[in-house]
């Protein structure tokens, strides 16, 4: 695992995210900070200072409508969602960003703390490839200022899903 500056720790009681990985066995890192109510919508970007980590390794969990059906797609915070791409990637024609509401009662976690994993109505998701050429990635643990670090092959496996160039740079 990396050595981010993010104090590493468990939380009590953790979160369906990191349940789900002790449940899984998967070796993962746990790192808290201070979230800061002024960063604004830029949660990835605070999280990668934070963890004093490249953004590239950093990624943020977004919930889309892929002909209708909520998907997750899950990009580099230095990168923006190609909605094409994912339309593509998850077999559909057409994709557009879900209304937060919707995305935060399907995976149970709030905006900006939205996890890939343990959430609480599994989807479709799709990995951005990039995440594959790194030994370990960070994603939310689940709620604001929490990540995990691991293994972005075993993201992709907790989560059923695929890895695809989904990310626009």
């Amino acid at each position: 695992m990396a050595k981010p500056t993010a104090k590493k720790s468990r939380p009590a009681g953790g979160t369906p995210a990191t349940a789900l990985l002790e449940k899984a066995g998967v070796p993962f890192g746990v790192y808290s900070y201070e979230h800061d109510p002024a960063a604004g919508l830029s949660y990835g970007e605070e999280a990668a200072r934070a963890l004093g980590v490249v953004p590239e390794r950093v990624f943020k969990t977004l919930v889309a409508e892929v002909d209708g059906a909520l998907t997750v797609a899950v990009v580099p915070v230095s990168a923006s969602l190609d909605l094409k791409a994912l339309a593509a990637a998850a077999g559909g024609k057409r994709a557009a960003m879900a209304d937060p509401a919707a995305a935060e009662r399907s995976s149970g976690y709030v905006v900006g703390g939205i996890s890939p994993l343990g959430q609480r109505r599994p989807l479709p998701t799709v990995v951005d490839d990039s995440a594959l050429g790194f030994a370990t990635v960070f994603v939310s643990a689940g709620r604001r200022g929490l990540e995990v670090e691991l293994p972005p092959a075993e993201l992709v496996r907790l989560t059923s899903g695929a890895a695809a160039p989904i990310a626009r740079r």
